[in-house]
């Protein structure tokens, strides 16, 4: 009985599933699903930068289908014919056209602008048109290029007085004495540690004996009849008033010394002729002493 498929037939089969596999692999991996049914149209391009095969088509930020080939029109040079393949439920209505864009991190897409106010939709395989809008680059070079133009004389004369500034010789001086106050700080601050680890601690145990002390006194001072004690320097100022109450009194010897004038004159008078008769007494001792001899 002969064999339904010889060595022959199984290798072509093999062959052929092996490379509808790889063909089927290929085209997924550029997100292209064969097995599901997609309608064809053409956009006409003036310019496809960083567009890819296998690049997104969006309407309204919705992913409706992808790129599969980009062709340069050679009949009608100007123009790059992009093939795009949406999905069958999505129907293209007369005028509408796909806009070239460029996000920042995904790259170039196209998005669709669908023309919602007629009925009329595209033929499968019409073409339809395309805009390119500036690239990220572009706009940064329309943007940004004029003031950087602006900027650059004044960025020159500022990188100028940066310069002179440093080649200033105060600037150099002005190191130099902030590295000596450094330093200076630096010696500072270790004859501070040093003050603070040897004197400090003895201060502190001497505000704290001052302390014990005044503790002490303040005990003492407690213990103190504060009541008797002023009592009695009460009394003494008393008795002392009266003492001056009495000096002054005309009434009595001390007060009569003091307050009688014609008493102070004999005094007076009396001391004068005393220191006379003491002169005269000098002077003439004859007159007072006589001698006699036998």
């Amino acid at each position: 009985m002969k064999k339904l498929f010889t060595k022959e037939v199984r290798i072509a089969v093999i062959t052929i599933v092996s490379l509808f596999v790889l063909y089927s692999g290929l085209n997924y991996l550029k997100g292209i699903n064969i097995f599901k049914p997609t309608n064809h149209y053409y956009v006409s391009m003036p310019n496809v930068s960083d567009l890819q095969v296998s690049s997104p088509i969006y309407v309204d930020g919705f992913k409706v289908g992808i790129v599969n080939s980009i062709d340069f029109d050679f009949n009608n040079q100007g123009n790059i014919v992009v093939l795009i393949s949406l999905d069958k439920e999505m129907k293209l209505q007369t005028g509408s056209y796909a806009e070239l864009k460029s996000g920042l991190t995904s790259g170039a897409f196209l998005s669709l602008k669908l023309n919602k106010y007629v009925s009329s939709y595209c033929q499968t395989g019409d073409t339809i048109d395309g805009l390119s809008e500036p690239g990220l680059m572009d706009k940064l070079s329309a943007d940004l290029l004029p003031q950087i133009e602006t900027i650059l004389p004044r960025l020159d004369s500022i990188l100028l007085g940066i310069q002179v500034l440093v080649n200033h010789p105060a600037l150099t001086q002005s190191l130099d004495n902030i590295e000596a106050t450094t330093a200076n700080l630096q010696k500072t601050s270790a004859q501070l540690n040093v003050l603070l680890g040897r004197d400090v601690p003895v201060i502190v145990s001497n505000l704290n004996k001052v302390s014990s002390d005044f503790s002490v006194v303040s005990e003492n001072l407690k213990a103190v009849d504060i009541q008797s004690t002023l009592t009695t320097v009460d009394q003494a100022i008393r008795n002392v008033d009266r003492m001056t109450q009495q000096l002054n009194a005309p009434d009595n010897s001390f007060g009569l010394l003091l307050n009688d004038r014609a008493l102070y004159d004999h005094l007076d008078s009396t001391a004068r002729n005393a220191s006379n008769l003491l002169l005269d007494l000098k002077t003439n001792p004859k007159r007072y002493v006589h001698f006699s001899v036998f």
